[in-house]
Formats: C-alpha cells, structure tokens, sequence
C-alpha cells in the first residue's frame, strides 16, 4: 500500500515539474489547428483557380473540415477517457500532420478534400482532450492562468493566419500553407513522447457504437444543412429534410445514451447545473462572437470603403485584445474565483454589441475600434474562467468528455452563429428595400446598416440573457457560501 502510494507522490512530483511544457506543447498543438483554420480562407481564391473548380466547390475544403471535427469530437472525447487522453492526443497529432502532408501534394479537389478529413480527424482528437490534459496536470489554483493561455494561442492562431497566409501564397504556392504544419507537427509529437505522462489506465468499458454513428449523422447532416442553406436557402426541400432527420437523429441518440451503461455522453455531467450553465453560457459567447465576425468585413470593406488589407489589419485588433485578457482573467479567476469574472465578461461583451449596433456609415473606425475592444475585452474576461468551471464540475475520468462537450459547443456556435447572422441580416436588409437581396448593395450603404444593427441588437439581447443566467447562478451560490 505504502509503495503504490509513494509511486504515486512520485509520478506527480514528475508532472508537477514537467506541467509548464507539458503545456507548451499543448497550446503548441492547438496554435497549429486554429493557425490552419484560418490560414486556409485566405488561400480559398487561388485554390479554385489552380485547381480549375468553382468557388462553392472549395468552399468544402473548409466545410468539410469543420463538419468532421464536430461529427467526432465527441468520440475522441469519450476514448480519451477510456484508454487515455494523452494517447489519443498523440494520435490526433500525428494524423494531422499526415493530413497536412497529403494536402501538400494534392492535385485534384476530391483528394484535397479527403485529405482535409484526415486532417480534421487528428485536429478533433487534439481538441478533445487539450483542456482535459491541462486540466489533469495544473492543480486548480493554476487552472485558470493555464487554460488562458490555450485562450491565447486560440487567438494567436486564429490572428497569424491571414497574413501569414497572404504571404505564402503570394511568394510560394497555397500548398506550403499545409505543408509549414510538418515540421511543428514533428516536433510536437516528440515532445509529447518525451514529457507527457504515461497512462496505463484502461478503462474495460465498451464503446458505444450505436451511440457515435448516430452522433455522427446527427452532426454532418446538421452542419451540412446550415452552411448549404446559405447557398441554396432554408426553404429548399432537401435543406428542410436534412433538419428533420437530424434532429429524429438526436432523439435517437439521447435515447440510446440514456439506456445504455456505457454511453458516448454520459448525460448525469448536465444533471450539475455549473456544468449545464456554462456551457449554455459559452454556447451563446461563441453565436454572438461569430456574427460579428462575419459582419465586421463588409461593415469596414463594403460601407466605411477601407482596402482588404486594412479590413485584415483592423480585423486583428480582436485577436490581439484576447490574447492579451485571455491569459489575465485566468490569472483572476485562479486568485477570486470564475463566476463574477463570467459575469462581468458577459456584460461586457453585450454593451459592446449593442454598442456596436449604434454605428451607421459616417461613424469613426475610431469608435468602431473602442467598441469592438470593449466587446473582446468582455469575451476574453469571459472564456477562460468559464472553462476552467466546466472542467472543474466533473471528476478525472470524465475530464476527456468534459472538455470535447466545451469544443462541441465552440464548433456548433461557431456554425450557428455565422448562418443566423447572415439569414437575419438579408431577411432584414430585404424587407428594408422591399424585395429578396442576398448580398450587399451598392450604393445603399442605408440598407446593409439596417441589416447590421438587427443582426447586433438580437446578439446583444441573446448576449444579456447569458448575462441574466450567469447572475442567477452567482447570487445562488453566494446565498449557498452564506448558509
């Protein structure tokens, strides 16, 4: 008893000196994945024309990255806890550089596109267990300083991107922007061999099959019909059949996972309300956050009249505020707690919503600039307190779960909110000029404003319910302390 208890004080002495590059390699991995999301957008143009194939065609190399990391992340989550999340983080590691590999020597659309699954495949497994490892290895008075810096290197991915992607494709060629993932890839994976702590632990549990392919139809048909409803319109049959078959699939699965003694998603962890709040919590930060991503290039490209290099250019004013708060509000939530800092990110990012919804096309990129610092500002005091809460409400062996529900809910809201934003904005801006548009209109700058400000204020209003629900959740817990 006494050795197994000496061996254990020992393995974690070695991860306690080990925890900050563990940690590095970490946020390493995930600086790659967010780095090749939005590298790729920028090379989208030069890809079509190389590859002789239509606009709407290369459009699945994004989507279809993005419909597989969702459709599986649940499953890398779920095995993480089985087998071990460092085990399947390495696996993710070393099938997204071999997908970065193939996607560097492509010469046809198809394999691209194929490529581009294996690539999302090993992007899911890293995603999923990134912040339950980081979660393992930092004792909770660090946490929250540890999960910022993730937050950090999210941003710092999302802000390299664009002009390093530019660069690349205007001095080499677009296939270098996968192939620049092989050697950090490499390197990544060394370094998760030589530090990560092993894991011998097997959990004897079998993996729910039933519950995982139902997932997954669930999942591709759902994001399938949300991002071509944008193209062909929510009202076209087959988008309309493709949301009734998800969701009969959903029910599905909800029933299969109630039943079975080993499910996919353990639904008891949304039985804790922290839990179920701050995933509805960040669920509506990451629908808010992305319909201003989209509208904001069109705002200052289309209506202010700015270059597409300075739109790049003031567009990375967001990515560089987050990157900043990120790490700090982790450091507070560590040294007071998450839930006043969720709060107080919140609101924040609803005033700088409704702030923004008050611009028109003669205001100040001044002004436009503090707005969307306020708003960041808010986003980034909210994110990495709200994880280290969602991580910190369920036990060790559930960690792996915990964490792909959180990249789930990031991928989903993402999604979601890019459609909503645009459906509402051409809803809008077509009743406003009084038949169907579905794209900007020259010379009535009055009518996209119109749009934008419909599209901010329903944001801004989804934004103040997180905002009340958070309250709730803080006034009852300090009402809990006090008894």
């Amino acid at each position: 008893m006494r050795e197994d208890e000496g061996r254990l004080k020992k393995v974690e002495s070695e991860i306690n000196k080990k925890k900050w590059l563990i940690l590095v390699t970490v946020v390493s991995a995930t600086f790659m994945s967010t780095l090749d999301g939005s590298i790729v957008n920028v090379a989208l143009p030069d890809m079509s024309a190389k590859l002789n194939v239509s606009m709407a065609g290369i459009e699945w190399v994004v989507t279809g990255f993005l419909i597989t990391v969702a459709a599986t992340i649940l499953i890398f989550g779920r095995l993480g806890d089985m087998i071990g999340k460092t085990k399947v983080f390495k696996f993710g590691v070393v099938l997204f550089t071999l997908g970065s590999l193939l996607c560097g020597f492509t010469s046809s659309l198809p394999f691209l596109i194929t490529a581009r699954v294996i690539q999302a495949i090993g992007a899911s497994a890293t995603m999923a267990t990134n912040q339950g490892i980081i979660t393992h290895v930092f004792p909770a008075n660090e946490r929250g300083r540890a999960l910022g810096l993730l937050g950090t290197f999210v941003a710092l991915g999302s802000m390299a991107g664009p002009p390093l992607g530019g660069i690349i494709v205007s001095a080499i060629r677009w296939e270098y922007i996968f192939l620049i993932n092989i050697p950090i890839g490499i390197i990544v994976f060394i370094s998760a061999v030589k530090i990560f702590p092993k894991s011998n632990a097997v959990s004897h549990e079998k993996f729910d099959g039933k519950g995982a392919c139902l997932f997954i139809i669930f999942t591709v048909l759902l994001f399938g019909a949300l991002g071509q409803g944008q193209v062909i319109g929510y009202n076209n049959l087959f988008i309309i059949s493709d949301f009734v078959i998800s969701f009969i699939t959903f029910i599905l699965f909800i029933i299969v996972e109630y039943k079975i003694e080993a499910p996919l998603l353990q639904l008891n962890i949304f039985k804790n309300s922290l839990f179920s709040i701050s995933i509805v919590c960040a669920f509506i930060s990451f629908i808010t956050i992305s319909a201003s991503n989209i509208i904001l290039p069109f705002y200052f490209q289309d209506t202010l009249k700015f270059s597409p290099a300075a739109t790049g250019f003031f567009m990375m004013v967001s990515p560089i505020v987050l990157s900043v708060v990120a790490p700090f509000s982790g450091y507070l939530s560590d040294k007071i707690g998450s839930e006043i800092l969720t709060l107080i990110g919140l609101a924040f990012t609803s005033v700088g919503l409704f702030l923004i919804s008050s611009l028109n096309e003669k205001s100040s990129v001044i002004i436009l600039l503090s707005y969307i610092v306020i708003m960041t500002f808010g986003n980034g005091m909210f994110q990495a307190p709200n994880n280290s809460l969602v991580m910190s409400t369920v036990t060790k062996d559930k960690l792996g779960i915990a964490g792909s529900v959180n990249a789930l809910i990031r991928n989903l809201g993402f999604v979601l909110g890019t459609s909503l934003s645009t459906a509402l904005l051409y809803n809008r801006m077509s009743y406003k000029i009084g038949y169907r548009v579905s794209d900007y209109i020259r010379g009535r700058d009055d009518i996209f404003i119109y749009g934008m400000r419909w599209v901010y204020m329903s944001a801004g209003v989804l934004c103040l319910f997180g905002v009340v629900i958070t309250a709730l959740r803080f006034y009852h817990s300090k009402r809990a302390i006090q008894v």
